[in-house]
């Protein structure tokens, strides 16, 4: 069977183009993937469209509307997960149009859905006195426990997203100082971030420990599970996760629920609370736009906010006579020209 265009089109888009002409990282690949392997299900079992017969001109504006409220009705998809998928779609008809000018209009009609409009979300982190408790729980009298302690104080200190965590090799790794980090975030764009003494420290101990020196290991991951693999995601949840059952027995301080991505939030908060510019946390975190990182003082607003609400005295007496009972006082503003 002759191979379709849309076959055709997908298999450059996600083999070729994101990476030559977008320079994507590979988790938006794997994101991008994922959303078309949706779409495929999607066909094959509400349309009846086995992929192989799908072309250019099945995905009509009809299909998409379809699979998109398919991912929010048959799948439970939250809105943000719809408009992701909906995202590669458009990614993915904005590169098919210049390779098929014909299609223009039937292609502009499917990039002209809208993403749904959803609530800001909340900016959590967790405060310096219980990230503090936080990185007194790993038993550094134990090899996993030193490293769980490195771990978690890098992630912290560096504000690293978990992907960039899990990605640091040994070589990304200088300690001489100034001590930094090399961090490869989305986009593959590379910064460096700065560490705190107390880190570099642990960095230094962790690395002789585990026999991670010499120019030969630089290719080697910094953080791995006990079988010398690197480190997944769900793992380094999993660790956080581990502390913080045990701190919560020590404080009430900590969220209800702290994933991983919220040290990245705390290092951001308390760098602004300490009074460092935005821009600089900007570049701090990566982010492409300032916009990104307001996030955080729009947070920090709101928690002043509330303090100064809190400690404000209660200067008005809520037991004031009714004034609409005193009735010369009536009399008296009912006269008023």
């Amino acid at each position: 069977m002759k191979p379709s265009d849309f076959a055709e089109h997908l298999t450059t888009f996600l083999t070729t183009w994101q990476k030559t002409q977008r320079n994507a990282s590979p988790n938006t690949i794997h994101s991008y993937r994922d959303a078309f392997k949706l779409l495929l299900k999607y066909c094959n079992e509400e349309r009846k469209t086995p992929p192989e017969r799908i072309t250019m001109a099945t995905l009509s504006e009809e299909v998409i509307k379809g699979f998109l409220i398919w991912l929010e009705t048959e799948r439970k998809c939250s809105i943000s997960t719809r408009n992701q998928r909906l995202a590669a779609i458009h990614s993915f008809f904005r590169y098919v149009q210049m390779e098929e000018p014909a299609g223009l209009l039937h292609f502009q009609k499917i990039m002209a859905l809208p993403v749904k409009k959803t609530g800001k979300p909340v900016v959590e982190g967790v405060s310096p006195e219980a990230m503090k408790i936080l990185l007194d729980q790993p038993d550094r009298n134990h090899p996993r426990g030193r490293r769980d302690l490195t771990l978690m104080s890098t992630l912290y200190d560096t504000g690293a997203r978990v992907q960039e965590l899990i990605d640091i090799t040994v070589g990304d790794v200088f300690l001489s100082t100034p001590a930094v980090i090399s961090l490869t975030g989305k986009g593959n764009k590379t910064r460096r971030v700065p560490l705190m003494k107390n880190t570099t420290i642990l960095l230094q101990n962790y690395l002789l420990e585990n026999h991670l020196t010499g120019q030969h290991k630089g290719k080697y991951p910094l953080f791995t599970n006990r079988q010398h693999h690197v480190l997944t995601k769900e793992g380094v949840a999993y660790i956080i996760s581990k502390y913080v059952n045990i701190a919560r027995n020590q404080t009430n301080l900590l969220p209800q629920r702290v994933k991983p991505h919220m040290l990245r939030h705390s290092k951001a908060m308390h760098l602004l609370q300490a009074g460092v510019n935005l821009i600089y946390i900007r570049d701090f975190l990566g982010h492409a736009d300032v916009k990104t990182t307001e996030i955080y003082a729009r947070a920090d607003s709101e928690t002043k906010r509330k303090a100064i609400e809190n400690a404000y005295p209660d200067l008005i007496d809520s037991n004031l006579p009714d004034w609409s009972k005193d009735q010369t006082l009536l009399s008296w503003l009912s006269g008023l020209k």
